[in-house]
């Protein structure tokens, strides 16, 4: 898990950069500097930023995180990914967004196909989806 200086020390960072660029002639906004310092950081924007900055000194609760790859089985169908966004939820499952790098298609007929690329879906700490198909498999396995 990646560790991010405090959040006073990116608002410093933005300070700074914002009397850089003043000091060149190009005037900033302290919102657009913050920006900056997000996107410096690889990530998005500042309110992600901010976020994963709030709690630097806590371990990961789950094998897995925000831009991490994944790969594993959706809809019993194998899949490689990135976690888009992930969130904790009540009774020790994350809601999680996953980009696959190819689309799955997740229909077992050969008369038509669905293909997916994004989903959105509930796991646990071992990446595995509480939510079963009629089969009993669980729609998302996470290989961890």
């Amino acid at each position: 898990m990646t560790t991010y200086p405090s959040i006073d020390e990116l608002k410093a960072q933005a300070r700074r950069l914002r009397q850089a660029m003043a000091e060149r002639g190009d005037d900033i906004s302290h919102s657009t500097a913050l920006e900056l310092i997000a996107k410096q950081h690889g990530l998005r924007d500042w309110n992600t930023l901010s976020a994963l900055a709030a709690k630097p000194n806590d371990g990961p609760d789950a094998p897995f995180d925000v831009g991490s790859a994944v790969r594993g089985r959706y809809l019993n169908q194998p899949f490689t990914g990135k976690v888009l966004a992930m969130s904790a939820k009540s009774g020790g499952l994350y809601k999680i967004t996953i980009h696959f790098d190819e689309p799955v298609d997740v229909v077992e007929f050969e008369s038509f196909s669905a293909f997916r690329q994004r989903i959105n879906a509930q796991v646990d700490a071992d990446g595995v989806s509480p939510r079963k198909t009629s089969n009993g498999v669980p729609h998302l396995i996470l290989d961890i």
